[in-house]
């Protein structure tokens, strides 16, 4: 999942495309013989410059790519993947109003569903549509600086970005929904209120009680990236959001307790009673572990879809040894793969990886990053 520059040539494309569709055909044995395939991608592609994948070809593509994500540690069930194909959809209006039934189905009432949608490739003659926000739901930061940011400062110069656009912006919670930004083609990008029904929200609590619920701390249920581009055998898929569920250290250990987000860690200290004047004391890793213990706690309590970070260690080694019987290398990035906390206590950290790139993956473009923060929105 690393930043790539898009191919441009129609000879580059073949070439991605001739690697996609015979890996197509050796993966699905009803698929038959490539070669009437190959030919006719060859003749589209020589009149047109770009081709079609079937149905078939961009769910298989679709699931492909998770199983290459170097960075996903949760890559055991990618075969079960659903993908809604929207690819004949372009315009803004539309493209949001799937992104939100996206977030319905994929949520399922809390046992939460991999799902991707995959809206028109770029063509030749026009780029396709873009999704500016970094996820499908995202919360906003008022302020500039992490010491006077009341939401998620990650997210503060999109949210300052939105309210000059026009966004009246939300209560002023620490939990606001952002609107989600949504390019069209021949479009400029727009914004459009998350609508409250397409998420499923996780009040955050602690096992052991202590008042944590008077915080009104609250986490959503489905992470759902959005500004990455799907490529399948040399055509890209700028908008393609697409979801796994949470292990509970993204939620516990980054976005809770990162610094330059939420930055809960020494409020948590001081509700434990830690002495926090020295870190020697280790107040910072006992903080850690117990907001860690809140989230599980909260998700399993609600009876919402959530790894903690021992399972799924052990899940991705089966993942290695499933790929591995079946003759298919397995890439990862080792500071992506251990988890953010605890990490030589799982079985990923004592092992190394090859990063391994593809030519059907998820990928950020050049300047998805950037729009991603709002630059250049208003």
């Amino acid at each position: 999942m690393e930043i790539l520059q898009q191919r441009s040539t129609t000879a580059q494309v073949w070439e991605a495309a001739e690697e996609f569709i015979r890996l197509f055909h050796r993966e699905n044995v009803d698929a038959g013989d490539p070669r009437a395939r190959l030919a006719a991608v060859r003749a589209e592609l020589a009149e047109t410059g770009s081709y079609a994948h079937t149905p078939e070809e961009l769910v298989h593509g679709a699931r492909v790519a998770w199983r290459n994500s170097n960075r996903c540690i949760g890559r055991l069930y990618w075969n079960s993947l659903r993908v809604r194909d929207r690819r004949g959809l372009t315009d803004a209006d539309d493209i949001a109003a799937e992104c939100f039934d996206h977030l319905r189905e994929a949520t399922n009432r809390g046992r939460v569903r991999p799902t991707i949608t995959v809206f028109a490739p770029d063509a030749p003659d026009r780029p396709g549509p873009l999704i500016w926000s970094e996820q499908l739901i995202r919360y906003a930061g008022y302020g500039d600086h992490p010491s006077i940011t009341v939401g998620d400062a990650r997210n503060a110069p999109l949210t300052e970005a939105l309210l000059q656009l026009g966004w009246p912006g939300g209560p002023g919670t620490p939990f606001d929904l952002l609107p989600l930004v949504v390019q069209g083609v021949d479009d400029k990008p727009r914004w459009f209120e998350t609508p409250a029904d397409a998420v499923l929200e996780v009040p955050i609590d602690h096992p052991d009680g202590g008042g944590w619920a008077d915080w009104g701390l609250r986490w959503h249920a489905v992470p759902a990236i959005s500004n990455m581009c799907l490529e399948i055998g040399g055509i890209h898929y700028p908008a393609a959001p697409f979801n796994g569920w949470y292990m509970g250290t993204e939620i516990g250990a980054r976005n809770l307790a990162d610094t330059d987000r939420y930055n809960l860690l020494p409020a948590v200290a001081r509700r434990l009673g830690l002495d926090t004047s020295s870190d020697r004391s280790l107040w910072k890793d006992r903080a850690l572990v117990e907001l860690n213990r809140a989230v599980l706690h909260s998700f399993d309590r609600a009876g919402v879809t959530i790894a903690d970070h021992h399972t799924e260690s052990r899940r991705f080694l089966s993942h290695m040894e499933r790929e591995e019987r079946k003759g298919r290398e397995v890439g990862a990035d080792w500071s992506w793969i251990v988890p953010p906390i605890s990490g030589s206590a799982t079985p990923v950290f004592h092992r190394t990886y090859e990063d391994r790139s593809s030519s059907t993956a998820y990928v950020h473009h050049p300047g998805a990053q950037e729009r991603a923060r709002g630059r250049d929105l208003v």
